[in-house]
């Protein structure tokens, strides 16, 4: 184990992640966590377009209303990451083009990356959301073309991941938690977590 003060605190829990993106797998792993991981299926539908934050929170919301029996000692861990564009949400790319389209909007501006997290035990359900602003470097056809034919982003919000090579290449600035824009906004958890 990598750190003791966090699990220690919340040592009366086992935590379960309802996830299955490997990237919040790795984070929880750098936190310094133990924990099971348990998909839920839930459709990750927008409901309210016109608010990315309330979205991001009820689709991680939803991710743990599913489950049926709340134990005692467990905690239960959720997430969602929308991209916004111009007060658009970006969504998961269908296809090449539809990451094209995507790519294409994000070069050369910038963006919000809005991550919903909710935890719940048994008697507690806390939610959250936390924003950062991406700025990309413009874009050509044939950078975009190589990386969606490289990299396959289309189970990435916005259609591209911050960590791979795009955004290690392109972009310019950020305001904000990196590791949100990855997939938790870690050092936001940790403070819930140590509120918890």
């Amino acid at each position: 184990m990598k750190s003791s003060l966090l699990t220690d605190h919340l040592r009366q829990y086992k935590l379960v992640l309802a996830s299955g993106s490997p990237r919040r797998r790795h984070l929880l792993s750098e936190m310094g966590l133990s924990f099971n991981v348990l998909t839920t299926g839930v459709d990750e539908i927008i409901q309210f377009p016109q608010d990315p934050e309330l979205s991001a929170r009820q689709i991680a919301s939803d991710k743990i209303r599913v489950l049926n029996n709340y134990d005692e000692h467990q905690l239960y861990i959720a997430a969602d990451t929308v991209v916004v564009k111009n007060g658009a949400i970006l969504n998961k790319p269908k296809d090449k083009h539809e990451a094209q389209v995507m790519l294409n909007s994000l070069s050369d501006s910038e963006h919000q990356v809005i991550t919903g997290v909710a935890l719940r035990s048994e008697s507690k359900t806390e939610v959250f959301s936390e924003t950062t602003i991406v700025t990309f470097n413009p874009l050509n056809n044939a950078e975009i073309d190589h990386y969606i034919s490289s990299y396959k982003p289309f189970d990435k919000a916005g259609a591209y991941g911050i960590q791979e090579w795009i955004g290690i290449n392109f972009i310019r600035k950020i305001e904000g938690s990196y590791f949100n824009v990855v997939g938790l906004p870690t050092a936001r958890l940790y403070q819930e977590f140590m509120r918890f």
